[in-house]
């Protein structure tokens, strides 16, 4: 009995933010669906899509550990944010990286392109 109380107390935090975990998740599923009408975005599109399911179910999890105080629905939902976290962050990098290169490319073409003849008749 102690151990269902102890789960409810400790699953309260996210509960109360449940809310906002299930509105991101769907807004993510839309994003992503939005995402998959283009060509490129097809191969992209379920990234968002499942990021946005994880974040669902574990409102939902977490609601479940709130009401019945089982220590599974509380593991389950903080193992869905923890992958949601690790996704974002991995993306969060890349995408990083990713602007990084595109400054330096950027960069070393401004600087090639002021000698290059063909591009100052384009300007």
């Amino acid at each position: 009995m102690e151990d269902r109380a102890l789960i409810q107390e400790v699953s309260m935090p996210i509960f109360e933010a449940k809310g906002w975990i299930k509105i991101l998740g769907v807004i993510s599923i839309i994003y992503g669906v939005l995402v998959a009408l283009s060509i490129v975005g097809i191969i992209i599109a379920w990234l968002p899509i499942w990021m946005g399911i994880l974040l669902f179910k574990a409102g939902s999890q977490i609601e479940e550990a709130k009401n019945t105080g089982n220590k599974h629905n509380l593991m389950e939902s903080l193992s869905k944010i923890k992958t949601y976290f690790i996704i974002s962050g991995v993306l969060t990098i890349i995408g990083l990286a990713l602007a990084i290169i595109a400054v330096i490319v950027g960069f070393i073409a401004g600087l090639n392109g002021s000698e290059n003849p063909f591009l100052s008749v384009l300007i």
